[in-house]
């Protein structure tokens, strides 16, 4: 089994959608069973809240929900997920003073159409428009992290 976490500052907006969409993604290549899919924050503000309403209503736009309660990422987390999946530099800063030095990912390396080290802009205090742009940028790094972990893990 594969496990992977999306981890943004305060786990209600990019890294639930981010971990909605790779769910999703899954369970159409039939690819469920092979899969632990999780999302936490690094920073504890929003511990147990759902995901921001307006991440929720873009997902559910696409047909997509997200389910999803805003957690704090923990250094045990580190032990257990083979894919940390940041979303900015800062995140990956962050995690990195608690993994231990496991690689952190970023989510738009795995978009060969994203420049290198891009972030996941964070829609938090932006429009509704903020919130389709983030959507589309975690789905092209979702497809490309899919993709990723097929030819790497699971052959």
């Amino acid at each position: 089994m594969v496990k992977v976490c999306f981890v943004c500052l305060g786990n209600i907006c990019r890294s639930p959608t981010a971990e909605a969409i790779f769910l999703d993604l899954v369970e159409k290549a039939n690819l469920s069973d092979s899969f632990q899919v999780e999302s936490a924050g690094t920073a504890g503000y929003h511990v147990g809240e759902k995901a921001d309403k307006r991440s929720r209503e873009t997902a559910a736009s696409h047909g997509i929900t997200i389910l999803s309660r805003s957690r704090k990422f923990t250094a045990d987390d580190a032990d257990n997920f083979d894919y940390i999946i940041a979303m900015d530099l800062n995140n990956k800063d962050d995690l990195s003073l608690l993994a231990g030095g496991k690689t952190i990912h970023l989510l738009r390396d795995f978009d060969d159409s994203s420049p290198k080290s891009a972030a996941v802009p964070d829609p938090y205090y932006g429009g509704d428009d903020g919130f389709q742009k983030v959507f589309e940028i975690c789905r092209r790094g979702c497809e490309g992290l899919l993709e990723h972990i097929k030819s790497k893990d699971l052959v």
